[in-house]
């Protein structure tokens, strides 16, 4: 599986994605400057979490406009894989790959721990190496993580299948706890909670790996 991690400035986690993905695929992923308007052939595209223009007037709204942007768009168009984590979410949504937004968290305060997580969704590129009703644990570190979208949204992402993974002890006042949620083509996934950050047993779990096992699997 070939991949990219796109960065832009502010961006903190674009290394943590860089590392996962080496270890789990064997081959570093190219990084991609956000000024560069195209991408290189890869399968997959990471839009990593950070702070992307220091959160400046909405977070993930003036990433949204960079010009590899609508390379990334480009990319989800033809089906190919975009997985967007944390701010990345952010900047999905900004950019309409994804409906909703995602707003402060309810108690107005930074959250950074482990969260439980349930899988709600397991037939598609991203969780198929996990069981539907599985708990996972992965971080957050979010202070916007607050998944809003009207009701009629919200019903249609449940009955399609598309919310991927649920909080199982809200911590952001998201809408039906949503943590993760899936394009209408089903290959595009922007979560807040962190698996990158849960590939390596030093770094507190492994919950994570089989995310990106699955992505191998589905794309290689």
């Amino acid at each position: 599986m070939k991949s990219a991690v796109i960065v832009f400035p502010a961006s903190n986690c674009d290394r943590d994605a860089k590392v996962a993905l080496e270890e789990m695929t064997g081959r570093p992923p190219h990084m991609v400057w956000h000024q560069d308007s195209e991408l290189p052939d890869v399968d997959l595209v990471v839009i990593p979490g950070g702070f992307s223009y220091g959160d400046y007037l909405r977070c993930g709204a003036m990433a949204s406009q960079s010009p590899v942007m609508r390379a990334v768009k480009s990319h989800a168009d033809k089906g190919g894989a975009v997985l967007g984590i944390c701010n990345g979410f952010q900047v999905l949504t900004e950019s309409h790959l994804l409906p909703g937004a995602l707003m402060r968290n309810a108690g107005l305060k930074f959250v950074c721990k482990p969260v439980a997580l349930t899988v709600e969704e397991s037939q598609n590129a991203f969780t198929r190496g996990y069981q539907s009703g599985q708990t996972v644990t992965f971080p957050v570190a979010h202070g916007e993580g607050n998944y809003y979208a009207d009701d009629a949204t919200l019903d249609r992402l449940e009955g399609e299948g598309r919310v991927v993974f649920r909080y199982q002890a809200n911590p952001n006042g998201s809408a039906r706890d949503i943590a993760g949620i899936l394009s209408e083509k089903r290959n595009v996934l922007g979560l807040m909670p962190h698996p990158e950050r849960a590939v390596d047993p030093a770094t507190g779990g492994t919950d994570g790996r089989a995310l990106f096992k699955s992505l191998i699997e589905a794309l290689s």
